[in-house]
């Protein structure tokens, strides 16, 4: 995040302790996030330099200003709004995420200076470049403590795998004294507990951060209500209430900023390992943030020889399963929309930057509901012989079309956006008809909504079809919809008896009618009959 490290144990403390009396979720765990912190790190990094006083000075304001607005969106109930990010962008951009915080670590990892780069592909190319210059002691140490932390994760999930490394290679750098060898290690971590300090907050710091702001609110409440929701639906033991859950992430956010704490959101390994350690209540939380104020104490003289390299491999570790191969995989086989959202979110973050990724993602999400909104799905119904059901005449291609009929089902909201689609479909369906039918029957079961322009398109189709001869007769019409019809006037005009609650009723009116009209030709043709005749 670009912060020193005791800044992520302050964030630890009063939001941690913040969240156990208002959230809503049992055994969640919040803290320092690596999403979170690359998002933060992204943001600020364009106003100052990390591991700067001034660099410190705005992930603090960042954090006051993420959490008002989380405050602001609960109270006015928005917490709706994070519908608006789809599951490809979020699986994208943390994949992507993943692999800029991974980048990001390779210094620490390799113990050799990268220069602050725009594109991870720049620090990529440096280190590959310059991988003669390695510290090997510093590179061992990761990939040790990568593999053996694993090892431990894979014997037992609840085991303290981190911790152990943790402690095992801080005592190899203090006694062997690695730091002379080139091992980078913490150094001098301050003591006690964090000060009350009001962030620096003026006008045009707070205009630049927004957009950064506005990134990690959303995302952070994504990732934490998508975890709180995992659990409940696991435990179904509480009830999450997502507004709820905003001001708890928000007020922690708040008062977090007046104590030291960098922005914290729901993390899904300290939440999983507190389960799986027996956690049951938000006493588990209180009791963790007693644990880190014992340890700020009485325990920052330890943190002393900690190499940063075992920090760069805790670090990768967990983001390392970010990465989302599997979903990418599935995406692939049920949709390749989604898969093409996800790919370009992935792409997007990793070459244009986290919030531009992420704002390509959410676009193009939209541009995708609304291209396929615009040519929702249209079926001509038949009726299954034997049956009195309809279905799809592309799924049961050897049920017989009655020259009677036609049945257009119309699977969503006619509105602006597909009304054009809708009319050119139906009458292109009843042109194709020889003979023409002699009634078109309109299934509006899935028909939720209409609008204005969509009620014009209707009266063009009845006009139509009332000049080539086809009667329209509309099934299984919604309430709201058949009331704005009926405060439209179209009701009146298309006649109340036309409207029928299944299609089968509609169907039979058809039949009768036919027969009716049959038989009246019939004793027209005998009476003329009867009357040349008679004349004759």
């Amino acid at each position: 995040m670009g912060v020193p490290p005791i800044y992520g144990l302050y964030a630890c403390l009063i939001p941690l302790l913040l969240y156990a009396f208002f959230g809503t979720s049992r055994q969640l765990s919040i803290g320092p996030v690596a999403v979170t912190a690359i998002l933060v790190m992204s943001g600020v990094s364009q106003l100052a330099d990390p591991f700067t006083e001034k660099f410190v000075e705005l992930v603090l304001f960042m954090g006051f200003l993420i959490g008002v607005l989380q405050i602001v969106m609960s109270v006015l109930r928005m917490g709706f709004l994070v519908n608006l990010i789809s599951q490809p962008v979020i699986s994208g951009f943390i994949s992507a995420a993943a692999i800029i915080i991974i980048v990001s670590q390779l210094d620490q990892g390799l113990g050799i200076t990268i220069p602050d780069f725009k594109y991870t592909h720049q620090t990529i190319w440096y280190a590959i470049s310059h991988f003669a210059e390695v510290n090997w002691i510093t590179l061992g140490i990761c990939l040790c403590s990568i593999v053996t932390i694993n090892v431990l994760k894979k014997w037992k999930r609840s085991f303290p795998g981190a911790l152990t490394v943790l402690v095992i290679t801080t005592s190899i750098a203090y006694i062997f004294d690695l730091n002379a060898k080139g091992l980078a290690i913490i150094k001098d971590v301050p003591s006690g507990l964090p000060s009350f300090s009001i962030p620096n907050m003026d006008y045009d710091t707070m205009v630049a951060l927004i957009p950064s702001v506005l990134t990690v609110t959303f995302i952070g409440y994504v990732g934490s209500i998508g975890i709180a929701k995992s659990i409940e639906m696991k435990k179904r033991d509480h009830i999450i209430r997502p507004n709820q859950e905003l001001f708890a992430l928000g007020i922690a956010k708040v008062i977090g900023a007046f104590f030291q704490a960098v922005p914290s959101s729901g993390s899904y390994s300290r939440t999983a390992i507190n389960d799986e350690a027996g956690g049951k209540t938000t006493v588990s939380s209180i009791i963790a943030a007693l644990m880190v104020m014992f340890s700020l104490l009485f325990l920052t003289s330890f943190f002393y020889y900690i190499p940063k390299a075992v920090l760069a491999a805790i670090i990768l570790v967990s983001v390392f399963g970010l990465i989302n191969f599997s979903e990418a995989k599935y995406l692939f086989r049920l949709r390749r929309r989604d898969f093409i959202v996800m790919i370009i979110t992935f792409l997007g973050t990793l070459i244009f930057g986290v919030e531009n990724g992420i704002f390509i993602g959410v676009i193009l999400s939209f541009v995708f509901l609304q291209y396929y909104s615009a040519r929702p799905h249209i079926a001509e119904l038949v009726n299954i012989p034997g049956t009195k059901y309809y279905r799809n005449i592309n799924r049961f291609p050897d049920a017989i079309q009655s020259e009677v009929y036609l049945i257009i089902r119309f699977d969503n909201q006619l509105y602006f956006g597909n009304s054009s689609y809708f009319k050119d479909t139906i009458l292109a369906y009843v042109s194709n008809r020889k003979p023409l039918p002699e009634f078109l029957i309109l299934d509006n079961t899935n028909m939720h909504d209409i609008d204005s322009t969509g009620l014009h398109v209707l009266d063009d189709i009845q006009q139509y079809l009332d000049g080539i001869g086809v009667q329209l007769l509309m099934v299984g019409t919604i309430g709201p919809v058949r009331d704005f019809l009926k405060r439209s006037g179209f009701t009146d005009r298309l006649g109340a008896t036309y409207y029928y609650l299944t299609i089968s009723d509609a169907v039979d009116h058809a039949e009768n009618q036919t027969a009716k009209h049959k038989e009246i030709q019939e004793e027209a043709v005998q009476f003329n009959t009867k009357r040349k005749s008679f004349l004759d």
